[in-house]
């Protein structure tokens, strides 16, 4: 069965706190318990190891089978008091030569075999009983008598209750610091998390109408401080995207209004009472004019669509850019020698991959646009250079300088630096946008200067592919 998933921050982040406390603080205890363990356990061999040399020693004055009464007798006035220990001296065989009164030995000390001098570490119990001891060789005083078997032990009973209650009290406590840490982790995870509530009630302030607001990150902590820097960026990209999204819908309700309004009155007029044919076809043709600037306008923006959605895909080929600009100077030339002007090519750069309709209609945008607002008996220039990663075709005329805070807006869709945006057949509009919506997909850059009546429009391609072009 698959848990479900946890999507609370502060949740997350107070069981991460508990979870890390109850860690630490169950390693704690467990060390505790074992040194308290282990301090036990070596109060209890120093003990033990000193009543073996105890018997060790008492055993040294026994030189013959006599002298094992004496010994018996020797060690009940050494042992008196000592109510917790448990002595068992044994001969080689087996049988008993001294055990302390109530003394209970497991079996298999009789049955053990040679014992170390040093002693071997034993533990037992019997019922509510538990012992811990010593068994070790001890010899006697006399190389003709058998080494004897010593068991001490000692009642480890009392340290056991002890530890049992230890062990309660400490996981008792155990368990109570990590709810205690897991509520303080709760507590902490909400305070540090109060900026994100802020931030939170600060982006309901925004909407449609109020993307203007801004988020401040002077008071944020520095953890999101880049992101309310990201969220203020994306705010001043939606206004701007808003703002030139009303300026679209105002300009192509414009721009079609116009038409329309003309189709339909000259309809009417036609309509208003009868007509001779030849009066009819005039009306049909001027009709047709509209219709053909509709369509070509209604073709433009559906190439900006597809392009705004990445659906204008070039078809890739080898171009020579000084042979695409010299056939479009050649298409313009009769209308630029009606306007007095000079088309004039310098520059040659190597072929670059492309489209290349898509890039001569880029090409024709601008020279249409330098020959339409050239001033008279003026030149009209195109250059081409390149570097190791692009190559560049600029267009320059001379005219009228263009404001610094209209250059900007060159590239909008129905943007005219005529305020009354007065009608002509000249275009919609569009021919800039639809020529930078070109160069964006072929990953190129399009820019635009002017300055001291000298305007300038530069294509920059990426050098794609190296090729010999006559």
């Amino acid at each position: 069965m698959r848990l479900p998933r946890i999507r609370s921050i502060v949740l997350r982040l107070t069981l991460a706190y508990a979870l890390a406390s109850s860690a630490v603080l169950t390693g704690m205890a467990i060390v505790i318990s074992r040194s308290v363990e282990m301090h036990f356990a070596e109060e209890d061999s120093e003990m033990l190891e000193g009543k073996l040399e105890l018997i060790r020693h008492t055993a040294a004055e026994v030189h013959d089978e006599a002298g094992f009464a004496t010994f018996a007798k020797q060690l009940d006035d050494a042992l008196v008091g000592h109510h917790e220990l448990e002595v068992a001296v044994l001969r080689k065989t087996g049988q008993p030569l001294y055990i302390t009164a109530g003394g209970v030995f497991p079996p298999r000390i009789a049955s053990a075999g040679e014992l170390p001098e040093t002693g071997r570490v034993l533990s037992w119990g019997e019922g509510e009983h538990a012992f811990r001891g010593l068994a070790a060789r001890v010899a006697p005083g006399s190389p003709d008598l058998a080494p004897l078997k010593v068991v001490v032990a000692t009642g480890i009973a009392h340290h056991n209750h002890f530890m049992q209650s230890f062990r309660r009290s400490l996981w008792g406590f155990v368990i109570l610091a990590t709810g205690v840490s897991g509520l303080l982790g709760w507590f902490v995870a909400r305070r540090g998390l109060l900026p994100v509530a802020a931030l939170t009630e600060a982006t309901r302030k925004v909407t449609a109408r109020r993307l203007d607001n801004r988020l401040s990150t002077t008071e944020l902590p520095s953890e999101l401080r880049e992101l309310a820097a990201e969220f203020n960026q994306m705010l001043e990209r939606l206004e701007d995207a808003f703002r030139r999204l009303s300026d679209f819908s105002s300009d192509i309700a414009h721009e079609l209004r116009t038409p329309i309004s003309n189709l339909m009155t000259q309809t009417q007029v036609a309509l208003s009472r009868s007509r001779t044919p030849e009066e009819y076809q005039e009306a049909l043709l001027s009709n047709t004019e509209e219709f053909e600037r509709l369509a070509r306008m209604l073709n433009d923006m559906l190439f900006l669509a597809k392009a705004d959605n990445g659906l204008v895909i070039p078809k890739l080929e080898t171009i020579d850019l000084a042979r695409e600009v010299s056939d479009v100077f050649a298409f313009y030339e009769a209308l630029a020698e009606s306007r007095g002007l000079r088309l004039h090519l310098q520059g040659t750069v190597p072929g670059v991959m492309g489209d290349r309709l898509m890039l001569r209609r880029a090409l024709s945008n601008l020279v249409a646009n330098a020959i339409r607002h050239a001033f008279t008996n003026s030149e009209i220039s195109a250059c081409l250079t390149s570097d190791e990663d692009s190559v560049s075709v600029s267009v320059e005329n001379r005219g009228n300088t263009i404001p610094p805070e209209i250059i900007d807006r060159l590239f909008d869709r129905f943007f005219r630096a005529d305020p009354a945006r007065s009608q002509s057949s000249e275009g919609a509009g569009l021919g800039l946008a639809i020529t930078r919506s070109i160069v964006l997909a072929h990953r190129g850059t399009l820019s635009a200067s002017s300055r001291d009546e000298r305007t300038v429009f530069e294509i920059r391609l990426p050098r794609t592919a190296e090729a010999a072009v006559s």
